[in-house]
């Protein structure tokens, strides 16, 4: 969806001038006549979807360092432009000093507005991204700070806001990499326990045999190895909240201990004489079928009775294609801000890529291959190119894969024709047994250099470095051209040693 600029003039002319031009630079345009009308449409409901403002400096009755001033107090404008036909250098010092980003005079020719606008949402994006990476990092982020544009999250944002306001344990179900933990965050960020503790288990990682002391921590001398006294993550959370990430994957033994903790306000440290009193907030996630987790005996069905008082689904991103082109310029800003890559944005052609593909690993694979297109990308933009996997899976597009680089291997040890070789491979030609025609002369070698046929788990890893070399490490057409899966691929990688082969 394209950007929306409002577009500030008392000058009709200038107002239909400055709006022809942001259209052909691919922006979507807004018009106020006065200052007034901007400040209504900027404090309108619908003002979020203004990405930015181009403000005339000179107007009659409200002008535009009075809206600057009023904007000052506004929380979330968007950045401003300010444009006059009498500038001087005063004026631009003070409508910088009022919260402008930028100060252009009349009239401004296309090619210096579109800079001085994309700067000033590259800007805009930078900051979003400063402070919601804050506001994670003191537990304060909220729903707000979320991308969530499209409908079928609508109605994730009201529960979450209504589970913000009691203390009631709240169990988020989704797919895995939906984002879940987000969620749980903004639950807190919007409650009475912001800015406190926000503790994450993962249920799944821990290993059995240390679960009930990660959770409820351990006594000096408790058992063999615990050389000093351990603080559990559920008194770590105490004030604030505890995030069980996975709460399906906890064994029975634990569930009985975290049922007691929810029911007492309790926990028993392994090897304490007494209980410890402890006051959280709980928040489960899980992308298991819990129900099923319970007919199958694996849960605890009081457990899960006590956990799924306040159920939330996340959908999966298939579900919510229209948060994609948003989500993806999200971590295009964050990535490219990282590798110090300059790269403005994502062409059309890739939005649509990506809003047409499923995303079977949502938002997290998402992320993923955004962030392998910033390493990839060499121009001011992404394109289709820098998603050549999801290309493959995705009809009508096709990712420009490079040519392989030359390679040098070693001289080989025949003479005559040319052979095709795989890297560090010394090739060598075979004649072809009579009855054979099919085989090529032309091919990997066969034999040792002692003579004797190669194992086929060695021909197979020249194959693998060959395809490899040929296709620029680009995994998915690797696999694809060798006819094998992805996740046979890498298995092969690993056991022939090649997964530290630099493309």
């Amino acid at each position: 969806m394209a950007k929306r600029v409002l577009v500030v003039d008392d000058d009709p002319i200038q107002r239909r001038i400055l709006e022809e031009t942001l259209k052909r630079c691919g922006y979507d345009t807004r018009v106020a006549s006065s200052g007034e009308q901007a400040l209504a449409a900027l404090e309108a409901p619908e003002a979020g979807g203004i990405s930015l403002v181009l403000l005339d400096l000179v107007m009659p009755g409200m002008d535009g360092m009075a809206v600057l001033e009023r904007l000052s107090h506004l929380p979330g404008t968007p950045p401003v432009i300010v444009q006059s036909a009498h500038g001087s250098i005063d004026a631009a010092i003070n409508a910088m000093r009022a919260g402008a980003v930028d100060f252009v005079m009349k009239p401004v020719s296309p090619e210096r507005l579109e800079v001085s606008i994309k700067n000033a949402l590259k800007i805009e994006a930078l900051a979003v991204e400063i402070t919601r990476i804050k506001r994670k990092a003191e537990g304060t982020l909220t729903f707000g700070d979320l991308i969530t544009h499209g409908d079928a999250m609508a109605r994730v944002v009201s529960l979450g806001k209504r589970a913000a306001g009691s203390n009631i344990p709240v169990l988020i179900e989704g797919e895995s990499g939906v984002g879940k933990e987000l969620i749980a965050r903004a639950v807190q960020g919007e409650s009475e326990r912001a800015g406190k503790p926000f503790v994450v288990v993962n249920c799944g990682a821990i290993p059995e045999n240390l679960i009930e002391s990660i959770l409820f921590g351990h006594e000096k001398g408790s058992f063999t190895g615990a050389t000093d006294k351990r603080i559990g993550k559920f008194q770590e959370a105490d004030g604030g909240t505890l995030f069980l990430d996975e709460v399906g994957e906890l064994p029975l033994e634990a569930q009985v201990k975290l049922l007691r903790a929810l029911q007492e306000g309790e926990i028993d440290p392994v090897g304490s004489k007494r209980p410890v009193k402890v006051n959280f907030r709980l928040i489960s996630a899980t992308n298991r079928d819990m129900i099923q987790q319970v007919k199958d005996g694996k849960f605890r069905e009081d457990l899960y009775y006590r956990l799924n008082v306040f159920p939330i689904w996340v959908p999966p991103l298939r579900n919510r294609l229209a948060d994609v082109p948003e989500l993806a310029r999200h971590f295009l800003t964050q990535f490219a801000a990282e590798e110090g890559k300059r790269i403005n944005g994502i062409s059309d052609d890739a939005i649509e890529l990506i809003t047409t593909y499923s995303w079977p690993g949502n938002v997290r694979q998402l992320e993923n291959a955004v962030f392998r297109a910033v390493v990839l990308a060499d121009g001011d933009q992404l394109t289709v190119d820098e998603f050549p996997q999801i290309a493959t899976h995705v009809e009508g597009f096709r990712a420009a894969i490079p040519d392989a680089p030359s390679m040098a291997i070693k001289k080989p040890a025949y003479t005559g024709p040319v052979v095709l070789g795989a890297e560090n491979v010394v090739p060598r030609t075979v004649e072809v047994p009579a009855g054979l025609s099919g085989l090529s002369a032309l091919g990997l070698p066969i034999e040792t250099d002692e003579g004797e046929i190669r194992s086929l788990e060695s021909i197979e890893a020249d194959m693998i470095r060959l395809a490899l070399a040929r296709y620029r490490g680009h995994m998915t057409e690797v696999a694809k051209r060798l006819k094998i899966g992805r996740s046979t691929l890498y298995r092969k990688m690993r056991d022939y040693g090649l997964e530290e082969r630099v493309t």
